[in-house]
């Protein structure tokens, strides 16, 4: 669902981006044909625009010019009642900051109160990947938000196992041209990478603190998925270094989380194809040659034949499942109902994208929101369709990974075991390429007596879990598990082992 852009290498980067984007199911097939054949004209016309450099925050935020007043703004941003929406205790917002001025780019954000004790627990922000696609569209709306989408595209139902049950949940569509966030200087979309992306969330952040300084001082987390597996160690880079640079602390970090998540090209790369094949989806033959074929490094300029016809044969074994899912049907009927089905938030209905993109579009929808209030040419859309091209975007998130370490932050890489996009086994490769001695060692994790998942701990803090019979978008097929495994990470406590074996 993600949106092309340029590349150094047809099959890395087509890899990548398939392996980054957010599922999606409104035009996803589509958009996987179009990317194929987006990267192999690319790497006959032997061009290459994407700087794949190390992440380096941008240095010239000036914190003067682009903190803007934001006074009366929280009360305008209340949201009074959501359509369709069961009555709640909490309250929650809606509305759009702007990061910059002269170009008029604001990002629009949802905002969802603790359940309880909202004065004592810490903030989190969510991010959803793509690049280009919409937090409020997957972690509010389908995931990790207090409400669900029912099938008549209308009304909403309480999602009981909803994160703010564990902490005030902010989601942020970014970078502009997602969902409802833009900009007045349509370029801007042609500019959109992964610098500029936590340049603005940064700023964002700064000008949402202003608007809810309540939360200045309050403990603060970054949470995403997929391809925000490179959005949240990059603010959190952004982050540590705006602080160090004031000598004050502007925003109160403490740690990250991020799920199914791309931190390095190569790993994520081989792990696809060896979780493929030890799952009987791809032939051994298939993974045999493309393992012996097939050149992941960063460097690599072209492949064999040999590889190229292996990936051609993968990507029709997959064609017919979703890969995000590897054992979940697929969406029988795109069509809305005149009245809602039964849904149940334990079982995930795999029709959710139409049911969502249904709601969001409705007129009266979008004004209980405070969104669109620029009247956009597009409908909005789970991934953009706005945004053509990505600028920069590091073959690897490694080296972040080792500095938040290193600066006291809280780590967790959390994969749901029965992802096929960006698997457990490619997580596990990456992990390993830190180097990181083991301070507790594989163990299963356990809520209510079952296994969750399973964990390891490393020198440094930083905790990877696996969640048992969870797809890509983990709070979706697991949500009691991705409670447990969210409160466990904000309380910074172990999960749960068991004494009881034999």
């Amino acid at each position: 669902m993600e949106k092309s852009h340029h590349c150094y290498n047809f099959l890395l980067f087509s890899i990548f981006l398939i392996l980054s984007c957010f599922t999606g199911q409104i035009h996803a097939r589509k958009q996987t044909q179009s990317l194929s054949g987006h990267y192999k004209s690319k790497q006959r016309a032997g061009s290459s625009a994407m700087d794949i450099s190390l992440f380096k925050a941008i240095g010239n935020i000036d914190h003067e010019s682009n903190i803007h007043p934001q006074e009366g703004l929280k009360e305008k941003d209340r949201i009074i009642r959501l359509p369709g929406q069961p009555q709640v205790e909490f309250s929650h917002y809606g509305g759009y900051v702007t990061v910059d001025k002269n170009a008029g780019r604001a990002l629009f954000y949802y905002f969802v109160e603790a359940q309880h004790s909202k004065d004592e627990l810490p903030l989190l922000l969510w991010l959803n990947g793509g690049p280009g696609c919409s937090s409020l569209a997957y972690g509010a709306m389908q995931e990790l938000g207090p409400f669900r989408v029912f099938s008549d595209g209308k009304t909403l139902y309480k999602n009981r196992y909803s994160w703010n049950y564990a902490a005030n949940v902010l989601f942020l569509e970014s970078p502009a041209g997602v969902g409802f966030s833009y900009s007045n200087r349509t370029s801007d979309y042609d500019k959109s990478g992964d610098r500029r992306t936590a340049a603005d969330n940064y700023v964002f952040l700064v000008n949402w603190l202003e608007r809810f300084p309540e939360y200045k001082d309050r403990d603060f987390y970054i949470s995403g998925e997929s391809y925000a597996g490179h959005y949240v160690p990059q603010l959190a880079h952004t982050i540590l270094y705006h602080n160090k640079k004031a000598n004050k602390t502007i925003i109160n970090l403490k740690g990250i989380i991020i799920g199914n998540a791309v931190i390095n090209d190569e790993t994520d790369s081989k792990g696809m194809y060896d979780f493929l094949a030890s799952h009987a989806i791809i032939s051994d033959d298939a993974a045999n040659t493309i393992r012996k074929h097939c050149d992941f490094s960063p460097n690599a300029t072209s492949q064999t034949d040999e590889c190229t016809e292996a990936t051609d044969q993968v990507e029709k074994d997959i064609y017919y499942i979703d890969i995000y899912n590897i054992y979940a049907p697929n969406c029988a009927s795109t069509n809305l109902t005149s009245r809602p089905k039964k849904a149940s938030v334990l079982k995930f209905d795999p029709c959710s994208d139409y049911y969502v993109y249904a709601y969001l579009n409705r007129p009266e929808v979008q004004e209980a929101l405070h969104a669109n209030v620029t009247k956009l040419t597009h409908d909005w859309e789970p991934c953009s369709d706005v945004i053509k091209d990505w600028t920069d975007g590091a073959t690897t998130i490694l080296p972040i990974i080792h500095e938040l370490i290193a600066n006291g932050l809280r780590v967790w890489i959390f994969s749901g075991d029965i992802d096929g996009r960006v698997p457990v086994t490619s997580t596990k490769y990456s992990i390993q390429k830190l180097n990181l001695p083991v301070k507790t060692q594989w163990h299963p994790w356990l809520l209510n007596g079952e296994v969750g998942g399973y964990t390891e701990v490393y020198q440094g803090d930083l905790t990877f879990a696996t969640v048992r019979e969870a797809g890509h978008q983990v709070p979706s097929y697991q949500p009691p598990r991705a409670l447990s495994l969210i409160k466990h990470f904000l309380d910074g406590t172990p999960l749960p082992d068991t004494s009881r074996y034999g």
